[in-house]
């Protein structure tokens, strides 16, 4: 509900403030019968503002990219290409609302428009009934932005063509069951990546990410995939627009490192090559990630061609005949009234503000990147090509009294095959492409430097890569890593087959040679892994360390929480039971209005075995242990007192007959139990708030794994909380001893022991795990003894009188146990 209300709150602001002009005449909006929605970076944020400050973002405030506004015009060019078309989408016009998205986190606008019918939100609507504003939509560009806004699209099945987010976490269906991509996923780069250094045999490379979804998902994927392949990955960075990109190249250079991954967006990307240009950096190989692959501004950056060479990823660059007609048409009519600048900037932007995009000239957008060209004229046909399948369309007309939904896009999309400009498009289980891709060398020496294809990697039925050595303008005649700059030294040896490098050595089958490589850097300088992260002892790259905890699917966790639930549903019959039957001897006996109590505390106590598994939070910490301390106490000072009273009636009361009156007169099983659930209530709370419960992640236990647990809190205040429970448990155990010859009926001594002595046996033998085991599964363990010290009062003193209720009802009558008392009196006046 709460989410309701913002959602239709921010679309009433953003509808108010921006969302107020026609844009009939617009680049960025355009009529039609199905609108479509376009996401794309018309400005980039060179630092994103934090994610808990009240303002939005405002694009038009920061640096104009000009590559976003070619994709832009890519959209534009296919939509009208597509309307244009006798035979995709006979008789039925497609439209568009275009917006600038260039925050991670604050460019909400859009999307609530987007998801909006009549301008308004309902995102408890069903599927059959709901009608968004678009029918689907494009973008945005880059795999953090996308994640951010994708729940919004998800939520009814809106169909997400996305062109420019490779993170593989997208490829999961149950998270993000309407995102489609027609861009290879991070898998498949890195895959490409791995295969061009194994196929020139480096083995010592540098992976620089920055600090996004992109870079950190393929970091993880590149350490995963190296396993066994001989290459070592010698260092590795994240970096932000703040790091010191001079000191990072040193480490570097320092490690004779000559193959350099770069998997970063382009500003990092930019950054990082400007900085290897300024500090003097050559020769080495840089390895670009599709991000960059294709900068058309770094190839002209003086000096670049000394860095070394440039491979880029990309890709299978296709042409779009056509395009080029289509910008200089667009181009020469705005034109036509350049004496009215700001006019025309107002029409050809309307709903943005994008002071640039009308004043750029056709040459500038055709020259800019193209790299996104066909996955963006890709994601429009896949859109067009699936809505012509919900429709029925055939090449004459469509059936334009069938209802088009978004959800129904979506089933027709994973069927689409279709070949597009002489290229297949089609969709694996997981809305994935089918991946090709281009290997281009920068050719930085001529001007204007040239992007030239020297190899292909396709992955259909199965892999073919290929690249044509001839073509590659290596340094130093080809040489490889091994070859260029390191002093080697070969050591017969039949048995050992190590290579070591740097600082650092790695395991690596080299017929029966040890290679020793010998830097100028310090060798015994070694670069700790994170605290998530974990080595092998030798091994040159930190792995990341897997997350446990016990999961609510394992089988032991199903075993515990399935005997809490049937604690529970018996505890609860029992409790009907009694009440039902409250008027009777057996129930009076058990302590008649006190067995509620009682098993109201059990019921609790047991609901608090639910808080011990899944991923512990603050709350489960607080609550897992607190619950069953405070009302399992409360339950214990009820077997104190009933134990009691037994034995003040049959001894205290001839005894010491004041005593018993005082007690009887006051009401004395009240004031202790509520004096005694007073006392332990304020311990507990002392315990929960003085030095309270920590989530911890032990990371020093296992070195391949971070378990989370609870901290116990304080161990003072745990003692005291402790004691108490004990201290009653030892009480109680007193008086049934003390009561061990009273009349069968009354007498619980048996029961009352059994139970308590299974409640001490079970927590004695948790603590010694406690302090003795590290597993995740000490937390099961815990759990374990929470239901079996509750069992234990269950099964030996309320499953018996439960048995003669139902089944033994000739003993449940005040007759049986007037009898029983009169033969205790005999026998106690014969001796």
């Amino acid at each position: 509900m709460l989410l309701s209300c913002i959602y239709i709150l921010l679309l009433g602001f953003t509808s108010c403030f921006f969302f107020k002009s026609s844009c009939s005449a617009s680049d960025f909006s355009l009529e039609g019968d199905y609108l479509l929605g376009g996401l794309f970076p018309l400005h980039e944020i060179e630092k994103e503002t934090t994610l808990f400050s009240a303002e939005t973002t405002e694009c038009f405030r920061h640096i104009s990219s000009k590559s976003g506004y070619h994709m832009l015009q890519v959209m534009r060019f296919a939509v009208e290409e597509i309307n244009n078309s006798t035979t995709l989408l006979p008789n039925v016009s497609l439209g568009y609302d275009i917006f600038d998205h260039c925050s991670n986190t604050k460019n909400f606008n859009s999307v609530l428009r987007f998801i909006s019918k009549n301008g308004s939100i309902k995102p408890k609507e069903k599927l059959n009934n709901y009608q968004p504003k678009v029918i689907a939509l494009t973008g945005p560009y880059g795999s953090t932005r996308t994640m951010t806004i994708a729940p919004l699209f998800t939520m009814d099945l809106i169909p997400m063509v996305n062109y420019g987010a490779t993170t593989y976490a997208l490829s999961n269906k149950l998270q993000y069951p309407s995102f489609v991509r027609t861009i290879p996923s991070n898998k498949d780069m890195i895959e490409m990546i791995i295969h061009i250094i194994r196929w020139f045999g480096w083995n010592w490379v540098a992976f620089i990410g920055s600090q996004d979804d992109y870079s950190s998902d393929g970091l993880k994927l590149f350490n995963e995939y190296i396993s066994n392949t001989g290459i070592c990955l010698a260092y590795q960075e994240g970096l932000s627009l703040n790091t010191n990109y001079s000191l990072t190249l040193k480490k570097i250079d320092m490690l004779n490192i000559n193959v350099i991954v770069v998997f970063a967006l382009p500003q990092y990307a930019s950054k990082f090559i400007k900085a290897a240009i300024a500090n003097n950096i050559q020769d080495k190989v840089w390895i670009a990630s599709n991000a960059w692959a294709m900068n058309q501004q770094l190839p002209r950056e003086p000096g670049i061609e000394k860095i070394g060479t440039v491979i880029g990823i990309t890709e299978r660059l296709l042409s779009l005949p056509g395009f080029n007609q289509f910008v200089y048409k667009a181009r020469g009519t705005s034109d036509a009234d350049h004496n009215d600048a700001e006019g025309k900037v107002k029409s050809k932007t309307c709903n943005q503000v994008c002071h640039y995009c009308s004043l750029l000239t056709a040459e500038e957008i055709i020259n800019e990147n193209p790299s996104l060209s066909f996955a963006i004229y890709a994601a429009i046909y896949t859109i067009a090509h699936a809505l012509h399948k919900v429709l029925q369309c055939d090449i004459n007309e469509c059936q334009k009294n069938t209802m088009a939904k978004p959800y129904m896009l979506l089933g027709e999309i994973k069927k689409l095959h279709f070949i597009l400009n002489g290229r297949q498009v089609k969709y694996d289980d997981h809305f994935d492409p089918a991946i090709s891709f281009a290997v281009v060398v920068w050719r930085t020496e001529v001007n204007p430097p040239q992007f030239v294809m020297v190899g292909t990697y396709e992955k259909h039925a199965g892999i073919t890569f290929t690249i044509d050595n001839s073509l590659l303008p290596w340094r130093n005649n080809g040489s490889t890593l091994l070859q260029m700059y390191l002093e080697v030294v070969i050591i017969a040896n039949p048995f050992a087959k190590v290579i070591i490098i740097g600082y650092n050595y790695c395991k690596i089958l080299l017929n029966n040679y040890i290679i020793l490589l010998f830097f100028s850097g310090d060798p015994y300088t070694c670069f700790p892994c994170a605290e998530g992260e974990w080595s092998d002892e030798g091994s040159t790259t930190c792995k990341t360390r897997s997350v446990v905890y016990p999961q609510f699917t394992e089988i032991a966790s199903i075993t515990v929480m399935v005997s809490a639930a049937c604690l529970i549903i018996l505890l609860i019959a029992i409790f009907c039971l009694f009440a039902y039957n409250y008027d009777t001897p057996v129930v009076k006996s058990a302590g008649g209005g006190m067995c509620f109590l009682m098993l109201t505390s059990l019921i609790m106590s047991s609901i608090s075995v639910f808080f011990f598994f899944g991923k512990p939070t603050f709350v489960f910490c607080l609550l897992r242990n607190a619950i069953f301390v405070f009302f399992f106490t409360v339950c214990i000072s009820c077997l104190t007192v009933r134990a009691f009273q037994i034995i003040s009636v049959f001894k205290m009361a001839t005894q010491f007959p004041k005593l018993h009156s005082l007690w009887v007169k006051h009401n004395g099983q009240s004031l202790f139990i509520a004096f005694v659930s007073f006392i332990h209530f304020i311990s507990c709370v002392i315990w929960m708030t003085v030095d309270t419960f920590k989530l911890i992640a032990d990371s020093w236990t296992y070195k391949d794994q971070l378990m989370l647990m609870c901290e116990m809190g304080n161990t003072i205040t745990l003692t005291i909380v402790v004691f108490i429970s004990w201290f009653l448990g030892f009480l109680c155990l007193l008086f049934s001893y003390m009561g061990r010859d009273l009349p069968k009926n009354y007498n619980e001594a048996k029961s009352i022991t059994f139970s308590l002595i299974l409640y001490y046996l079970s927590w004695i033998a948790y603590f010694t795990a406690y302090l003795t085991l590290k597993s995740k599964y000490i937390v099961v363990l815990n759990a374990v003894a929470q239901v079996s010290s509750i069992n234990g009062i269950l099964f030996s003193y309320f499953i018996p009188k439960s048995y003669i209720i139902i089944f033994q009802p000739q003993k449940n009558t005040p007759a049986y146990f007037q009898t029983s008392i009169q033969n205790y009196t005999q026998t106690i006046s014969r001796t």
